[in-house]
């Protein structure tokens, strides 16, 4: 405080030895009698005042502006005339005396140049210091030439020489600082490597235009406390813009970057620019008008490194994509927000282990999800259940979410099938264990996924295999939509898949793609370049497959369509045959919920038709519709009806002998 103390009193001093120098030159270039009323010779203590060097540490305000706006001698001069009349009331006075016109009594170019040395018409100049950084205004009135227009400092810069260093006010509703997050002093390794890189690349010589920093992925707090990291390296504060506050008018973003520009001369500042999703911008050109215009290091955070709005930046730009937290900084991440005792570490671990969230959602959720009077059970659920359904909104853009209610008492299957969907279940749960703790991520880093072809004829029972498998494990279940993914565009495809693919391992969700021999069918000779790039389209899949860190479920109805190359590397194929006559009269069994009307219904004489799972459960279902309708309960009829109706869709040849059933006699009667 006492340097700083030191400092504004040394400024004082220096300011008020500048204006007595401005008054001299006004008085000795007044046409004017030196003894008339106002004269320089009526100001006590002009004589005696001397202008301190500008070498202080730091130096005065006026030496640090021209030095940081590269300010000639008579631009100095004109910037100090325009901001007089805020320190001394006699300047408008003087200025009127120079031109020996009462009604110029304000400062102006005319005055400048008829009162300084080394006068120059190019500071008036828009493209010069003094107008470009907004340093002083032209204030143009009707009819007047702009040299005899009057002058004005801007009230920032008016202060400033005062010493008063404060965010401009024009700004300071936009920007707000921002403040170290509360990760402590042990960031995660990438994060330390990362802002590594950003400081060097922001630290270039002298001359050189800075590049701006774009960093992409990753959540919105993580990223603002990666560029807070590299700003801080190069001393520099860093302060956040929400692209939604930039003006609408691509005209009114200019004067806005010329702000920021004078303002990052004036204070040790970085910028953060928060463009929000394209959906729900204005205009998706304002924010590159504005980051083409803006100097020093200016960092801007995206969701994808496709920003529209960036593409056609001059401005040298780099992306970064914030990388995702290992799995013990998830650990470490989830250990700070739930607390120091052995019941939340242990929840943190599997938390961490299923979940590959960033630390911004960690913190979100266990705020909103504070333990309370629950049980360590109902506690570690509802994170559980938190973590599920903070990645759907992303995920459901990409994919079908399927709620899963099915257990494995609804799976009809052979026991060795059944035992490799259980098998697949554990590998799922012990994937973290084996691949992290065992080291076998080292041993094979690109074989980290889990993926299961289920083969076999429409209706076997693929997609109540994989509703049961999600159910069992407590994830999301999400059928790929091939029409939302495949693109005709070259490059497209792949784009749509390394999002849906990034934001699943996000959400440990189970991926479904029904009908997989659609995409990932055998590779076409090549022909042509139509051809060639199918089949990139092909390899990029089966990459991309194989370091999935999630479940990914395959069906198909016909096995021998996929490529040969993409089975060999599936962990599991499981065929669903068509069902026996057990196991079909086992279906129906389970076809009618217990809260279901109905008469006694011969299962056994209904299995012999030879009809699969899904087809079953339909036909159970319209029966249930038929007898809803009836106001009646299920019957052998009912069911017989709604068996016609299913053998006609499936364009089935069915004989009227087959629904010739007899009630079996009563052993009472």
């Amino acid at each position: 405080m006492d340097d700083v103390m030191r400092w504004q009193e040394r400024n004082g001093r220096h300011l008020s030895a500048a204006l007595a120098r401005l008054r001299r030159l006004l008085g000795q270039a007044s046409p004017m009698d030196d003894h008339a009323p106002g004269g320089d010779d009526e100001v006590p203590g002009d004589e005696g005042e001397t202008i301190e060097t500008g070498a202080g540490d730091p130096p005065p305000a006026l030496a640090i502006l021209a030095q940081r706006f590269g300010l000639d001698p008579f631009e100095s001069d004109v910037l100090l005339l325009a901001a007089a009349p805020a320190f001394d009331s006699r300047f408008p006075h003087l200025c009127s005396r120079v031109l020996d016109n009462p009604e110029h009594a304000f400062p102006s170019f005319s005055v400048a140049l008829a009162a300084f040395p080394e006068a120059s018409w190019e500071a008036l100049a828009p493209w010069g210091a003094l107008r470009r950084n907004r340093l002083i205004e032209v204030v143009v009135e009707d009819g007047q030439a702009p040299g005899r227009c009057p002058i004005r400092a801007d009230e920032r810069v008016v202060n400033y020489l005062k010493g008063l260093n404060h965010l401009d006010v024009r700004l300071a509703p936009l920007l707000g600082h921002v403040a170290a997050d509360d990760c402590g002093a042990d960031p995660p390794e990438c994060w330390r490597v990362l802002t590594d890189q950003i400081a060097g690349i922001l630290s270039r010589p002298a001359g050189e235009r800075i590049p701006v920093v774009q960093l992409t992925g990753g959540d919105r707090l993580d990223k603002q406390e990666i560029a807070r990291r590299s700003a801080a390296a190069l001393e520099l504060d860093l302060v956040r813009l929400d692209a939604a506050l930039l003006p609408a008018m691509i005209v009114e973003v200019e004067p806005l970057a010329r702000l920021w520009n004078r303002e990052r001369r004036l204070l040790p500042l970085a910028l953060y620019v928060d463009i929000p999703e394209p959906a729900n911008f204005h205009d998706h050109q304002v924010p590159g008008w504005f980051l083409e215009r803006c100097e020093g290091a200016v960092f801007v955070g995206t969701g994808t490194a496709r920003a529209p709005d960036l593409a056609a930046l001059a401005r040298p730009i780099v992306s970064f994509k914030v990388p995702p937290l290992m799995r013990d900084d998830r650990r470490r991440a989830w250990a700070a927000e739930l607390g120091a005792n052995p019941v939340a570490g242990e929840i943190a671990v599997r938390l961490a282990d299923q979940f590959e969230l960033d630390r911004g959602t960690i913190g979100r959720i266990a705020r909103s999800t504070p333990r309370l009077d629950q049980s360590e059970a109902a506690w570690s659920a509802r994170l559980w259940d938190m973590c599920r359904a903070v990645t759907r909104p992303e995920l459901e853009r990409l994919a079908q979410r399927l709620d899963s209610f099915a257990g494995w008492n609804d799976l009809v299957l052979p026991a060795a099938e059944t035992g490799t969907l259980r098998l697949i279940a554990d590998q799922v749960r012990h994937r973290e264990t084996v691949y992290e703790t065992w080291g076998f991520r080292r041993k094979e880093p690109r074989g980290l996924g889990i993926t299961a072809l289920f083969a076999g004829e429409s209706g076997t029972g693929k997609t109540l295999a994989a509703e049961v498998l999600a159910n069992e494990l407590a994830l999301d279940l999400y059928r790929i939509d091939l029409a939302a993914v495949v693109s005709k565009y070259i490059g497209e495809t792949e784009k749509n898949l390394g999002r849906l693919f990034e934001v699943a391992e996000a959400a440990g969700a189970v991926l479904f793609f029904d009908e997989a021999d659609a995409l990932f069918g055998k590779r076409s000779e090549v022909k042509d370049s139509h051809d060639r790039y199918a089949n990139l389209e092909v390899d990029y899949l089966l990459q991309r497959m194989e370091t999935y860190r999630g479940l990914a479920v395959l069906a198909t109805n016909q096995k021998a369509a996929l490529d040969p190359a993409f089975l060999r590397r599936l962990r599991f194929v499981v065929m669903f045959p068509f069902p026996g006559l057990e196991q079909r009269e086992a279906i129906w069994r389970g076809a009618f919920p217990s809260a279901t009307p109905m008469e006694r219904l011969d299962f056994a004489y209904l299995a012999r038709w030879n009809l699969a799972g899904g087809s079953i459960h339909n036909v159970a279902l319209g029966a249930a519709f038929l007898a809803a309708s009836a106001g009646t309960v299920v019957s052998m009829p009912l069911v017989f009806e709604a068996a016609r109706q299913e053998f006609r869709k499936l364009e089935k040849t069915v004989s009227e002998s087959d629904f010739r059933w007899q009630p079996p006699p009563n052993p009472l009667t």
